[in-house]
């Protein structure tokens, strides 16, 4: 019996082998687990579809871009003959070219990779012992580290624990904490978000996973007024240690109901923290810091960032201060400034902006609450011009407010209006090239930087 690819959703053209289950001769039964596919949308389990033997693994693990269909694997069912097929297993399949419009973000990540290390030289950052990870594995070897370190750090969420996450981030930690400390939770976020900030009151410190930021929603009241607030309410008597975190944001296809940015939305209240990485690196320093932070943190993830990967610090002590942000390339002619995807975004844009002859600052906020006004001003004030790239919705957005800081700390350095890049006023469309348009893009970008630089 040929072992097909299986489209995991409704949108999937191509999906990554990203582990092996089983062997070749390990015999199975129909339902048991062979493999963890990575989709467009998160990491799912392959199951076996009959009893029988596996003959043949034809893809390795570690695979990417395989097309829907494709032959993965052979298994021998009871009776059955297979027969003969070439010892060559399958590299990679080529990609699909409705996606083609964009750099891939493999391509962007080398970028990625190289700035991070011309930052770590600049500002003469201990010399860590590294290995290249994905933002998945980083988060993982956050919460591990944590968790081994301080017993009162615990897991909750839906499926974070038997299933080991629905974008495997906490893949593992079950089986190395036990189920006190990695607790799957009815479907009701207001339910289990009381419950985690309760034990934050009573001196734990939980971290509590939302599935998607979307369904943070039915925890809002929660969020705002039992944990943002007590601190403040109990006259510094009640602190709530707790990270609230998951992928946050517009991913491939998955519609309006699903595509909402919430980094406006959780940094308009006082008492909160909020996070926002664009990479491994990053994502493991700021998540291990927001864990020993003795505040509620707002952790907002991406899930096409979760399989990009960076060289991350493999030690216990990396940490990356909350409130810092990071000047990843160093230029002249124009600040840019993003967080989370929208770093990618202006990468994607970079060797558009450079052709134009224009040496951008880029800025990657990485913490939104606390803000580091200082790196910004101080590279508005060498530059005269700033462009700002933000996924969320363009009205009353953190992009507007951060042009009302610039202009009013820097008004005078200004030789130019601040252009705003947002996301469009519209719900997210379905539709993959309605999906691209509601979204900032190198185009937009590109016209931005040209625009403030007087560039016709």
């Amino acid at each position: 019996m040929k072992i097909l690819l299986p489209a995991l959703s409704p949108t999937m053209e191509t999906g990554n082998l990203v582990k092996w289950l089983v062997k070749e001769g390990d015999s199975v039964v129909s339902g048991d687990i062979l493999a963890e596919i990575e989709t467009d949308k998160a990491t799912m389990e392959l199951e076996s579809p009959d009893d029988g033997k596996v003959e043949k693994i034809l893809v390795k693990e570690g695979t990417e871009n395989i097309i829907v269909n494709t032959e993965i694997a052979l298994l021998k069912v009871d009776g059955e003959e297979i027969e003969e097929i070439p010892e060559k297993p399958i590299e990679k399949s080529p990609q699909v070219s409705s996606k083609e419009s964009e750099p891939l973000a493999s391509e962007v990540n080398i970028s990625m990779n190289s700035l991070l290390n011309q930052t770590k030289e600049n500002s003469g950052e201990k010399n860590w012992s590294e290995k290249e990870i994905s933002m998945r594995e980083a988060l993982n070897q956050a919460i591990e580290e944590e968790m081994k370190l301080d017993k009162d750090v615990f897991l909750l969420g839906e499926e974070v624990a038997e299933y080991d996450g629905a974008y495997k981030v906490t893949q593992g930690l079950l089986d190395k904490f036990g189920s006190k400390r990695v607790l799957d939770t009815p479907i009701s976020e207001h339910g289990f978000t009381g419950l985690a900030i309760g034990a934050a009151m009573a001196g734990l410190k939980p971290i509590c996973e939302f599935m998607t930021f979307n369904f943070s929603m039915q925890a809002i009241d929660q969020i705002v007024n039992s944990a943002a607030k007590s601190l403040y309410m109990s006259g510094g008597e009640i602190n709530v240690p707790i990270v609230f975190r998951g992928p946050n944001g517009a991913a491939a296809r998955v519609g309006a109901q699903h595509s909402q940015c919430f980094i406006s939305w959780f940094s308009h209240i006082p008492g909160l923290i909020v996070i926002a990485p664009s990479n491994a690196r990053d994502a493991k320093g700021l998540l291990k810091s927001s864990i020993r932070n003795p505040n509620p943190v707002v952790f907002l993830e991406h899930e096409l960032l979760y399989k990009e990967k960076t060289n991350v610090p493999e030690e216990n002590d990396f940490l990356i201060p909350i409130g810092k942000g990071n000047l990843i390339k160093e230029g002249k002619d124009v600040t840019i400034i993003g967080f989370s995807m929208s770093v990618q975004r202006i990468l994607n844009a970079l060797p558009s902006i450079e052709k134009l002859g224009i040496s951008p600052d880029i800025i990657d906020l990485r913490s939104i609450k606390p803000l580091d006004e200082e790196l910004i001003y101080k590279s508005v004030k060498k530059t005269n011009r700033v462009v700002i790239v933000e996924d969320g919705f363009g009205t009353t957005s953190f992009g507007s407010h951060l042009s009302y800081l610039i202009q009013s700390n820097c008004f005078d350095f200004l030789d130019s209006e601040i252009i705003k890049v947002s996301g469009k006023d519209v719900p997210m469309p379905y539709a993959e090239n309605l999906e691209k348009l509601a979204l900032p893009n190198t185009d937009e970008i590109v016209s931005a930087v040209k625009k403030v630089s007087y560039i016709n």
